[in-house]
């Protein structure tokens, strides 16, 4: 019996390590940023910033052939206040050739349509600068669709030459509703890019009903020259409904310097008056370093007669 016992015990322990074969490893990668800012119009005066983040990404192959991975960010400033801060986005993430990647995220996560919804000139409407009152419309439950709760997120696998399709379902938060999101994004034409999603957003306002949100983008590259423009359409049941529209235009001066201008206007259902925003940029790229400059104003912000100017420098460090 004691033999026996030996020779099962000898075949489990060799078991076990013959399916603990797994070539894994972390890395991390940091970035850096300093920044000087002036604004007029809304609060106006001076200021100086600074960015600083870490982020350990790693996994391995699995026995069967499948992939796991593990994201984690670490960024004092973003999560200021809250319980878990420091610590900020993070995600597992297990992916094969045939089943695609499925992705389950905390903190920060996206859903499918959040992915796409970036305006082609880079959310200007969306800067402290601005003022912009929370309450209302424009800063508040229609233009700011990610979702705080836990997200699964499945990127399909590739079925037809340069399509990506990704669907989502992210889970109750604060009062809201679980909703479910999709985008897909066509790239089978040299410089062309065209996307278009679909998403929705619960209200924890009683009676407010959600906010239903549609995506469409599209770029093209030809040469140094870059033009993109977007949509974003927010259909609320019992708020005034908006139209986001942007576009931007960018030319690569060479390998490290280029300059972009980009405009944005949102349109507010039952107002004459629109928001209007617009910036133009240059960006010089040596190594690890980047160094940039921008001028932005805002007209009508809140929808109300007003102007806004903004300008920053920046300094940034990738390592």
């Amino acid at each position: 019996m004691n033999n026996l016992k030996k020779v099962g015990l000898t075949a489990l322990a060799s078991s076990l390590v013959a399916t603990s074969v797994y070539a894994g490893e972390m890395s991390v990668a940091g970035s850096a940023s300093f920044t000087m800012e002036n604004y007029s119009g809304t609060d106006g005066g001076k200021s100086l910033s600074m960015g600083n983040q870490l982020t350990f990404t790693g996994g391995g192959e699995m026995d069967n052939g499948m992939n796991v991975s593990l994201s984690f960010i670490l960024d004092q400033a973003d999560n200021a206040g809250v319980a878990d801060g420091p610590f900020d986005s993070h995600s597992i993430a297990v992916s094969s050739d045939a089943m695609g990647t499925i992705t389950f995220a905390g903190e920060g996560a996206s859903s499918a349509q959040n992915t796409i919804d970036t305006t082609a000139a880079g959310d200007l409407w969306d800067h402290s600068a601005w003022g912009i009152d929370a309450a209302t419309a424009t800063g508040g439950n229609a233009l700011t669709n990610a979702s705080a709760g836990k997200t699964l997120r499945w990127t399909l696998p590739s079925m037809v030459d340069g399509l990506a399709a990704d669907v989502s379902y992210n889970g109750s938060s604060a009062g809201e509703e679980a909703t479910i999101g999709y985008a897909f994004t066509y790239t089978g034409v040299e410089g062309l890019s065209l996307s278009y999603g679909a998403g929705e957003k619960g209200d924890t306002t009683a009676g407010a009903g959600g906010t239903e949100v549609t995506t469409m983008k599209a770029s093209f590259a030809f040469g140094p020259v870059t033009a993109a423009m977007s949509i974003n359409d927010y259909d609320n049941t019992s708020k005034a409904n908006q139209e986001q529209s942007s576009y931007k235009v960018s030319y690569s001066v060479s390998d490290e310097l280029s300059v972009s201008y980009g405009a944005e206007t949102v349109d507010l259902t039952g107002n004459s008056t629109d928001a209007e925003f617009d910036k133009v940029a240059v960006s010089y790229t040596t190594g690890g370093l980047t160094l940039s400059a921008s001028k932005s104003t805002a007209d009508n912000v809140n929808h109300t007669a007003s102007e806004a100017n903004h300008w920053d420098l920046g300094l940034s460090f990738a390592f």
